[in-house]
């Protein structure tokens, strides 16, 4: 890795703002024990706890323990000095206002962690599983994003990139035979070798994305009529009085979003506004809105009602959703329809085609089927989540696996060498954008900008 281009001396608090027992004043650069031992007033021990008084000039500011970390051997790799001191926003401000008087400059978010990138302490999706971790909603979320931070999903891409590497060296040198080629390359078993890669993306793919639904999540759209119940359906999820439930109709006007796990799977639910003509100015905007959010939606979820239902009604209304489903805002919506209210009416017979579930989420029943075709739609399946991941990570994947298809099509036509070796470089380009080997500017700063300050 290269090295950080920016070498100044940076702090920030990293502990979460607000009261605490203990509140951590990081440091990280050129001269951090310097800095650090003005404030101390004491000299630093390597890697061992000192207990002093934090003073500037004249002024007291606390008590507690500061830590030195000599370079290479820290988070960083650089310099770093640990202030614990007590856990108040007040003087912890206090001690970033002397450090900043003393020379050091206040970090950008993820600055800390984009630091260690650059040194060569951690990959990139190693660093991404450190925000991944602190943002984790679930043990099994945490235990994944551990296993990324460790280097589980670094150490699979890097094997990938190893075996890339040596099929590239084979037929680069088939090259240099034009007319033996496909002979040699036959003999060093590169056809097989790219079956077995093949085969071996497909597997990491599909762990990436059970690792990305788990750090990600899903995002649910409620959409349908007024008074169908998707706010009584949605506090049925929810487990709680989330909504307003009332019989006026348009009682939701705007967006109301819960975050909640449903069996390990975080999920975004979205109660929007009943979908109909209306000359109110307040609610043509909340349905306007219900609209886009179809769009956005990774899953909808169209609830009916079934005492408004008739079997004739049925197909219209599932003909007139289908047509706005195949409309390119919302290709990236997948429908469910929730026949609600069953307590009150039987349900009418659906299509077999049509993917539904039938629900009173006044009583409860089908919730727990519901749940489980949550799972079914994404696909996800909670025992064989290795790692955390996240949409880049499996879109690389994915483009890496279609450049190794490539190659292995050129080679079944007879293409040249310089074909097959052009893919696999490109599948190598693919795979490195994960780890950073192989990264823009632009997107490590997109990535580190949503780290925490001090991290």
């Amino acid at each position: 890795m290269s090295q950080a281009v920016d070498q100044d001396l940076i702090c920030a608090i990293a502990t979460p703002p607000g009261q605490g027992g203990v509140g951590v004043v990081r440091l990280s650069g050129p001269g951090a024990k310097q800095v650090a031992e003005a404030i101390c007033v004491r000299k630093l021990v390597a890697r061992s706890a000192v207990y002093s008084q934090f003073v500037h000039g004249s002024e007291h500011l606390d008590d507690g323990i500061a830590l030195w970390f000599p370079e290479p051997r820290s988070f960083t790799g650089e310099e770093v000095v640990e202030l614990q001191g007590h856990g108040g926003p007040v003087v912890q401000q206090r001690i970033i206002n002397a450090l900043c008087r003393l020379g050091a400059r206040l970090a950008r978010p993820g600055e800390f962690s984009e630091r260690a990138f650059h040194n060569g302490k951690l990959d990139l999706a190693q660093a991404e599983g450190i925000a991944d971790l602190i943002a984790s909603t679930s043990e099994a979320a945490a235990r994944a994003a551990l296993n990324t931070l460790r280097g589980d999903f670094s150490n699979k891409v890097n094997a990938l990139i190893e075996e890339l590497t040596g099929l590239r060296v084979q037929v680069e040198a088939a090259i240099d035979f034009p007319d033996e080629e496909i002979e040699i390359l036959e003999q060093a078993g590169v056809v097989n070798a790219l079956d077995g890669l093949s085969k071996t993306l497909i597997n990491i793919i599909a762990s990436a994305n059970q690792g990305r639904l788990l750090s990600n999540g899903v995002q649910v759209a409620l959409i349908g009529a007024p008074n169908v119940g998707k706010s009584s359906l949605l506090n049925a999820l929810a487990g709680e009085d989330a909504a307003i439930v009332t019989d006026i109709p348009g009682t939701t006007r705007d967006l109301l979003k819960i975050d909640l796990l449903v069996n390990n799977l975080p999920i975004r639910l979205i109660d929007t506004a009943g979908l109909r003509e209306s000359s109110d100015a307040v609610e043509q905007q909340g349905v306007a809105r219900a609209r886009t959010q179809i769009a956005q939606a990774d899953i909808v979820l169209l609830v009916v009602a079934a005492p408004d239902l008739s079997s004739s009604a049925v197909s219209v209304q599932l003909s007139d959703i289908a047509a706005q489903v195949r409309n390119d805002e919302y290709a990236s919506a997948r429908v469910l329809v929730v026949v609600n209210k069953a307590d009150l009416a039987p349900p009418p017979d659906l299509p077999a085609e049509v993917n539904h579930v039938v629900v009173s989420a006044l009583t409860g029943a089908g919730i727990d089927e519901l749940k489980a075709k949550l799972h079914e739609f994404v696909g996800f399946v909670d025992e064989s989540t290795e790692f955390s991941a996240r949409a880049r990570h499996v879109d690389a994947l994915k483009a890496a696996a279609d450049q190794v298809a490539a190659a292995q099509g050129a080679l079944h036509d007879g293409l040249p060498a310089e074909l097959v070796a052009e893919e696999l470089a490109l599948a190598q380009h693919h795979l490195g954008s994960i780890t950073g080997d192989i990264s823009a500017d632009d997107l490590l700063g997109r990535i580190f900008s949503e780290f925490c300050i001090g991290k």
